[in-house]
């Protein structure tokens, strides 16, 4: 990949590093389905969809309690997800993130993703042309394990903390930027309610992709 070379000298930071389900990819569709399978097979609490809808207004501590999860279920279901997710079509982007992402390039800007996906369903997502407009992809992270990808992408990127930004749709990503010293932003059209994200006081919250490319192209 290349990084095209023109730096607007008031841009406050170099490197966005995006998350995948609910930010980039509409996976809350699929997880609808998904979870009343998992639900089945793990013999967990099998939510109606108002239940599974309330789960947004809610952190994911509190939502693996609202289904029963066990803390030592959680990477067999996980890996189950993954399973699952690689047997299925893969996710549409929402509309307006190839414009998000080819912006930001044509301003220099480094992108990375870092997600609990996989690299290949991420790969399978995005597409070739747009693959290769990501710097770098630290995935398959486990629960609570984003810091850990963050740091990774900051080692291999070597820009500073300072001029990186996280973009996620829930409140563990903004706890993993906070938790690595980088900015965070959340967007309103993923996984959890923008009520919820704004009470979390991020950085920035964009409401539109269209939004996010203005504020971080500039």
């Amino acid at each position: 990949m290349t990084r095209p070379s023109n730096t607007p000298p008031n841009r406050r930071f170099d490197l966005v590093i995006l998350d995948f389900d609910g930010t980039l990819a509409d996976s809350w569709p699929w997880l609808l389905g998904a979870l009343d399978e998992t639900a089945a097979r793990f013999g967990l609490h099998r939510p109606t969809q108002a239940e599974a809808e309330a789960l947004r207004g809610q952190d994911h501590r509190a939502a693996l309690r609202t289904l029963g999860v066990r803390p030592w279920q959680v990477p067999r279901i996980a890996m189950h997800l993954r399973q699952l997710a690689a047997a299925a079509p893969p996710p549409p982007l929402f509309p307006g993130i190839p414009e998000l992402l080819r912006g930001l390039h044509l301003q220099g800007v480094m992108l990375a993703v870092a997600s609990s996906n996989t690299p290949a369903q991420i790969a399978r997502t995005l597409g070739p042309a747009l693959s290769d407009l990501i710097g770098h992809v630290a995935a398959d992270a486990p629960l609570g394990g984003k810091p850990a990808r963050f740091r990774r992408i900051l080692r291999a990127s070597a820009i500073p903390a300072a001029r990186a930004i996280a973009i996620g749709d829930e409140l563990r990503d903004i706890e993993a930027a906070r938790a690595t010293g980088i900015a965070a932003a959340a967007v309103a059209w993923g996984y959890a309610r923008p009520a919820v994200l704004e009470a979390a006081r991020p950085d920035m919250l964009f409401t539109t992709p269209a939004d996010a490319l203005a504020a971080l192209a500039a």
